[in-house]
């Protein structure tokens, strides 16, 4: 499998006539297009908070709460993601057109997943779990670029098919 490869070869295509019908015909693309920035917006509140946290040594409950809630919420999105992918491409995970977006996204969970596992084992202090959070949050940034980037060249796709 080289989906690197084949996006970066003239004339990639994104989606094909199929999957562009499929993908509109689906209420996972609404879903999709919901909680994406529902997401952000919890990443934005929790971002606040650890920093407050960080800065302050205040609301370490706070900060604990939207994080897991964070986390919850890229749960969603990747279990819904996927079954949009299914619909879409018929696979639930790694269809060539975002493969790397869904290889990045396993890091921004297994990340996300080694900070519940610090917070429940008590594995690391305070100040380290916030930090993990934080590198969690780095890589989700990262994560959201990719599909943003994904969906502009869809956009601008499209725009050129017309």
């Amino acid at each position: 499998m080289m989906p690197a490869a084949t996006q970066s070869q003239p004339g990639f295509r994104l989606y094909t006539e199929d999957q562009r019908a499929r993908r509109d015909a689906t209420v996972w693309t609404l879903v999709q297009g919901v909680l994406a920035p529902l997401q952000f917006a919890v990443f934005l509140v929790s971002l606040g908070l650890v920093l407050r946290y960080l800065t302050t040594g205040l609301g370490y409950d706070a900060a604990t709460l939207s994080i897991l809630v964070k986390t919850a919420f890229l749960l969603l999105i990747m279990v819904t993601g996927a079954i949009w992918e299914k619909v879409v491409f018929g696979q639930y995970l790694f269809a060539p057109a975002f493969f790397w977006e869904d290889v990045f996204s396993f890091a921004v969970i297994a990340l996300h997943t080694a900070y519940v596992w610090a917070l429940v084992t008590a594995s690391l202090a305070p100040g380290a779990l916030m930090a993990l959070a934080l590198t969690a949050y780095l890589a989700y940034v990262i994560n959201a670029g990719q599909f943003l980037l994904k969906l502009r060249m869809a956009r601008l796709q499209a725009v050129a098919e017309t």
